[in-house]
């Protein structure tokens, strides 16, 4: 492949870090996160080595969803800054070598929104159709609200209006008619317009929902893929190298659907909720063959399109794609009081917590986030072992100040705690125990060791670009896998068990023969593989990257 090419497809080896502006850092001392706070971390987030930052929304909003209900799809919400703000971001980042992609939200706005206030105001309004209303709910589609602790019904009743409108998420949140040529053509000029401004792509939110089009009538005749489809061929228009990130909760046959049907026009990238779920299933059982198993299901997906990992997003930890049984055992391991559940199908909390801040256990997880194929995404904080703050309603309590040092405002705010948009979190996870100040100090903390295995899962693009072997280990608590890219092979291996294994890693067929394995977490280590048969002691939750080279090639740096 082409340096050209792999250059345009730069997040195929890339390192997300997502933060929500309002948690981030804030800088004026009023108590919420805001971007110029953000704009004075660009250089800890540089250093930190990832290589693309991903904004949840920040634009004007009601705050009943944590910004996703949007007012104004082309301004800055007055208490986070400004265009002007924003653009100064922009440009730090991007001298720090840093690409930035920020949330799309057109699912739905929030009802306070100027379109739907037009909607609303009578069967003539030119925004009547940039909704979906009916006289009476529709039968289809037949579908349960997101979020069923708040909603029974995905139609709601406007008493201004006399009619019915339809709302997946919240009712707050009305859905966009996106058989409307005019909202597609919305669509395309909100992203145009942030593409301007120097964004390098979008997360695109709840995209199945977008583009449902059941209870939308004369749509039957329309195929909402068309809508992925236009929209990549514009971002791609606007920006070459501009990404499109979306966010699918579906089985794997489902999913791939979403790059496309044409040799992946549509999303350049999907999140990897499958592997997601039974990773945590893995880590339970502390058995690999979950995790395994779903490996080997993993589709074929289009030369150009990629997916994106993570151990934790900023929602809950969704399980629903888990059998009830083994949901079950992620709930008794990870989640075994109540109120540390969600909707039945999730998780509220962080993942050092569910693991009593074992370090060993921690960095096996996130060891396995930068080895699986795909693009890694960090969620902000987890590169110290933020925990959550269960007395913050539902999923908001993973999305608390970041913690910068010890004070009791945890050096996100000059303002007392009392003051801050969210509380911070408290006990052992919380900043007098978890902060960047401390770790930055010590050579044994997470976030050095985060750092150290940032900067060789960029140094190993073979994760990011290359075939997927899953290994036979002989051991069922141990999980082995490799990546071949063009002519160079790496390797992972990885103990889901507390006690230390001995196993022998069969590498044929991805290497046969003798071959020297460079150790690319302990540098300047080498261990040898007679005849494609590696034989290697494992710590306790150990875990292990290699790449493969012939003896007496060039020892990897």
């Amino acid at each position: 492949m082409s340096t050209t090419r792999t250059s345009d497809l730069w997040w195929r080896n890339a390192v997300i870090y997502c933060l929500d502006v309002d948690t981030y850092l804030d800088w004026d001392g009023d108590g919420v996160g805001d971007i110029e706070g953000l704009t004075e971390r660009v250089d800890y987030l540089a250093g930190l080595g990832v290589t693309c930052l991903w904004l949840m929304p920040f634009q004007p909003s009601p705050g009943r969803d944590d910004g996703y209900d949007i007012t104004d799809y082309y301004a800055v919400d007055p208490r986070l800054g400004s265009l002007g703000d924003f653009v100064a971001f922009i440009r730090t980042a991007k001298d720090r070598g840093l690409k930035v992609i920020i949330d799309l939200v057109v699912n739905h706005t929030s009802d306070r929104h100027p379109w739907f206030k037009a909607s609303r105001a009578g069967q003539d309004s030119p925004y009547r159709d940039f909704y979906v209303w009916r006289e009476e709910p529709a039968e289809e589609p037949k579908s349960e609200p997101v979020f069923p602790d708040a909603e029974d019904s995905i139609w709601t009743r406007d008493e201004k209006a006399g009619m019915w409108y339809l709302h997946h998420f919240y009712s707050h949140q009305p859905d966009l008619n996106i058989a409307n040529d005019e909202v597609r053509e919305e669509i395309a000029r909100i992203a145009g317009f942030w593409l301007q401004l120097g964004v390098d792509g979008f997360r695109v939110d709840a995209v199945p929902f977008l583009l449902e089009t059941g209870g939308i009538s004369g749509a039957e005749e329309l195929d909402p893929h068309d809508l992925l489809a236009d929209l990549r061929s514009f971002v791609s228009r606007r920006n070459g190298s501009a990404v499109l990130l979306g966010e699918v909760n579906l089985p794997p046959d489902d999913l791939v659907t979403y790059f496309g049907q044409e040799n992946g026009n549509e999303l350049h990238m999907l999140t990897n909720f499958p592997i997601m779920q039974t990773m945590y299933l893995a880590l339970a059982r502390r058995e690999s063959q979950p995790l395994a198993d779903a490996l080997r299901a993993l589709p074929e997906i289009p030369d150009d399109s990629q997916w994106a990992n993570f151990v934790r997003n900023h929602d809950e930890l969704t399980l629903d794609q888990l059998t009830a049984d083994e949901r079950e055992e992620v709930f008794a391991a990870f989640g075994p009081e109540e109120e540390m559940r969600i909707f039945d199908r999730g998780i509220r909390r962080r993942l050092p917590p569910m693991f009593d801040g074992d370090q060993q256990r921690i960095r096996l997880a996130y060891s396995l986030l930068f080895t699986l194929p795909g693009t890694p995404v960090l969620f902000y904080g987890e590169e110290i072992g933020m925990g959550e703050n269960l007395d913050v309603p539902g999923r908001l309590s993973v999305r608390t100040p970041m913690q910068w040092d010890d004070d009791p405002s945890a050096g996100f705010s000059t303002g007392k705690p009392a003051k801050l948009h969210r509380p911070v979190v408290s006990g052992e996870f919380g900043p007098m125990a978890i902060n960047v100040k401390e770790q930055r100090g010590r050579a044994d903390s997470l976030l050095t060791w985060m750092q150290r295995a940032i900067r060789r899962r960029k140094e190993t693009p073979e994760f990011g670009w290359g075939r997927l072997s899953v290994l036979d280990s002989g051991d069922s608590a141990v999980l082995a896998h490799s990546c071949r890219w063009e002519e160079s092979t790496v390797l992972a291996i990885h103990n889901f068990s507390p006690e230390p294994r001995v196993v022998q890693v069969t590498l044929k067929p991805d290497a046969e023969g003798n071959l020297a394995l460079d150790d690319l977490l302990d540098e300047g280590s080498v261990v040898e593989a007679e005849d494609g048969i590696l034989e290697l002691k494992l710590d306790g939750y150990g875990h292990r990257w290699f790449r493969a080279r012939r003896p007496g090639r060039p020892v990897t740096p």
